[in-house]
């Protein structure tokens, strides 16, 4: 009688553990989809130089972000960004504008809910090395039907900016 109690108990963590598991992966925000810039429910306040992305294509899976988008470039037409940004807190590169390559870490929060992109791009600017630092912090809202991404930046001056765009997933 003893032993059947034990192959029992043993059954029952098992699936407990394993139920853990599954709960833990579920709770993770999932970006993934095809997003629309929505000017309405963004914010850009003062700010003149609206560096958001008027859509946004993103796939996920459990090791990388992936996002495509569009955005208006200065001579009225579009221009494309591929990123892709390692969720297992490893240093991403991407391509920014020239040669330039940008170094990111992206990093969850204790829930799994929000993700926060942390981004450095050196690049050289009159002849001067110059250093631009940016963070975007991610997370669903209305039930998963908006994605809001914050972002914040030092201009030149040193002073931060802070913009927060909103996309409704189409």
């Amino acid at each position: 009688m003893k032993s059947y109690f034990k192959v029992a108990l043993r059954n029952l963590a098992g699936v407990a553990f394993f139920v853990a598991i599954s709960l833990n992966l579920l709770a993770q925000s999932n970006f993934a989809g095809n997003w629309a810039l929505n000017e309405t429910k963004s914010n850009f306040g003062n700010s003149q130089f609206r560096m958001a992305a008027t859509s946004m294509v993103v796939t996920q899976d459990a090791k990388v972000l992936n996002v495509e988008s569009t955005q208006p470039g200065r001579d009225g037409g579009e221009m494309k960004r591929s990123a892709k940004y390692n969720l297992d807190g490893s240093v991403s590169e991407n391509p920014m504008f020239g040669d330039n390559m940008s170094k990111s870490t992206a990093t969850w929060s204790a829930d799994k809910t929000v993700l926060t992109i942390v981004t450095t791009m050196t690049f050289e600017m009159n002849g001067e090395s110059r250093t631009m630092n940016s963070s975007q912090i991610w997370k669903l809202a209305e039930g998963g039907k908006v994605l809001l991404v914050e972002n914040k930046r030092t201009n030149r001056d040193g002073a931060e900016m802070s913009t927060t765009a909103a996309y409704d997933k189409k």
